[in-house]
């Protein structure tokens, strides 16, 4: 006997769960939610990229292009400790992180994330230590980078 797809919510502000499949069989997974930030400037994340990323002790600063604007960057800095990741595009849109499109925009640029594989997989001793921790992701049309951390971004527009 099919049991019909259908969604349960642990809170309004928690990951989804999913239940699927059939009467003697069902699944359980967590479905990540996206949450748009503002970065403070209007851009076009297909046509963005990640120009560089400049790693210190206790932060990072991530240089992304600004489509039209050859004089500046997006920096997106962390000044906490920080676990992260890039990766190409193509990559990212094939992970298995169950129905990774909640809340997702068009064109958008900056998220924060709840629920992700890649935040669940990390080190629990870590993120205890750290935490709280979040993990915000930035999606251009060529890369994303994952970063979890206790700090928040700060945006600023740089030279080139």
């Amino acid at each position: 006997m099919a049991v019909p797809n259908h969604r349960l919510t642990r809170s309004n502000k928690g990951p989804f769960l999913r239940c699927s499949g059939t009467a003697d069989r069902l699944i359980f997974r967590l479905m990540p939610r996206y949450s748009p930030i503002d970065a403070g400037v209007p851009l076009q994340a297909s046509r963005s990229d990640l120009a560089s990323l400049r790693w210190s002790t206790n932060g990072i600063a991530a240089d992304f292009i600004l489509p039209d604007d050859d004089a500046h960057l997006l920096r997106v800095s962390f000044d906490k400790q920080r676990i992260i990741r890039i990766l190409d595009e193509m990559p990212l849109s094939t992970e298995e992180d169950d129905t990774p499109n909640e809340g997702l925009v068009s064109e958008h640029f900056a998220y924060r994330l709840e629920g992700a594989a890649f935040s669940r997989l990390q080190s629990g001793a870590w993120k205890e230590v750290n935490a709280p921790v979040t993990h915000y992701q930035f999606v251009t049309g060529w890369a994303c980078l994952d970063v979890l951390t206790a700090a928040t971004p700060a945006f600023a527009v740089v030279r080139r």
